[in-house]
């Protein structure tokens, strides 16, 4: 088993949820510089260019469904592992780390200066500074609103319309239709019916 596992390269390891080499290795390395380019690019397109803006998300990201918006500045590190569905909305500094899948449904509104990481490092020095990361896939339901300054970590699931508040930290799932908040991020309440009411 060890033989075949010495085997793989540092993208498969990676994709099977393994220590893999992130910033030494030259497959790697070469990933996420195109990926670099890429975003340096949208970044650079005018705030009134929509259509030129809407055809380099999708040069960046492997999956995306329709209308997308992304204000810039935008920035991830492989592009290749996001999935965007139908209609989805990110305010300014959205950054993406997708060494893993990050997959993101229909109707997503993110707020300004969110990071949604699927990257991690051992906690022990020696492992960390050879380079070495671990990436555990991200998913964000469909109708699900991100408030401003939200981490999202590794390996997390936010189930459909739920809302997490301003500055949260999310380290563990979050049921459907309920609204969270806090460091670590925590379950306030289910969304009802009544909060049609607010606003009427």
């Amino acid at each position: 088993m060890q033989k075949d596992l010495n085997k793989l390269t540092e993208r498969e390891k990676c994709e099977l949820g393994m220590l893999y080499d992130a910033n030494y290795s030259e497959e790697t390395v070469k990933l996420r510089l195109k990926c670099q380019e890429l975003c340096y690019d949208f970044n650079q397109i005018r705030p009134s260019d929509l259509k030129k803006q809407e055809e380099q998300i999708r040069k960046i990201v492997g999956k995306c469904g329709k209308s997308p918006v992304i204000t810039a500045p935008f920035h991830c590190d492989n592009g290749f592992n996001i999935e965007l569905g139908d209609y989805f909305y990110a305010n300014y500094n959205l950054i993406i780390l997708d060494g893993a899948k990050v997959t993101v449904g229909d109707h997503v509104f993110i707020a300004p200066n969110c990071c949604i990481s699927t990257a991690g490092h051992p906690l022990d020095a020696k492992r960390r500074n050879q380079g070495l990361e671990y990436a555990f896939p991200v998913t964000i339901g469909s109708n699900v609103w991100i408030g401003a300054n939200v981490c999202i970590l590794p390996g997390v699931t936010i189930g459909e319309g739920a809302v997490i508040g301003a500055g949260s930290v999310v380290n563990k799932d979050i049921p459907p239709y309920t609204v969270a908040v806090g460091n670590p991020c925590k379950v306030l309440r289910k969304i009802t019916d009544n909060d049609i009411l607010k606003y009427s």
